[in-house]
């Protein structure tokens, strides 16, 4: 029979024998966790702790390349605006002594033709003077040999008259001029 002073047995609280062998089991499963399992788990951290390092390190490394590739491009970039900016100054320059150049060839072509046509109407002129001087010097001596009442065949008398009569024509006093009531006076 069951006496009342005998406790019920408390149903959330198990039997002392399951306790002990509940706790032989889990130092048993905890040696065993602790000697093989903890040690292959650590290395296993530590591999990926050392990969997701290697990673990081990789990863500075390629920003740093990255970094150093940017400053080689800006680097060549502005020697690149230098050379240009060379380049541009020189055609500028090219072009100014080129317009300049042309400018001196124009003016030295003008000066040239100028030359030329100032040639040309030297001898046209001449060639008018010798072509007038012939004929006023045929109608002078024509004119002289009326007045005189000789003829002037004698092509050497004619030609020593005509030239007295145009170097005087030229030097603005005529020969055998009479003088005017001015150079009278």
């Amino acid at each position: 029979m069951i006496h009342a002073h005998e406790a019920a047995p408390n149903p959330l609280l198990p039997a002392g024998y399951d306790i002990v062998w509940s706790l032989v089991v889990t130092v048993i499963i905890a040696f065993f966790f602790f000697k093989y399992l903890m040690p292959k788990l650590n290395a296993i951290l530590d591999e990926r702790a050392a990969k997701i390092e290697g990673g990081l390190a990789l990863a500075e490394k390629a920003q740093a390349e990255a970094a150093s590739a940017k400053a080689d491009v800006e680097r060549e970039l502005a020697e690149a605006r230098k050379e240009a900016a060379g380049i541009r100054e020189e055609a500028v320059s090219d072009g100014g002594q080129i317009v300049i150049d042309a400018r001196t060839k124009a003016q030295a072509e003008a000066a040239r033709i100028a030359e030329n046509a100032q040639r040309q109407i030297d001898a046209e002129r001449q060639a008018a003077v010798v072509s007038l001087r012939s004929e006023v010097g045929g109608l002078a001596s024509e004119l002289a040999s009326r007045i005189v009442g000789e003829s002037l065949t004698d092509d050497a008398r004619q030609s020593r008259v005509i030239d007295r009569f145009l170097d005087e024509l030229d030097a603005g006093v005529p020969s055998g001029a009479a003088p005017s009531r001015d150079q009278e006076a």
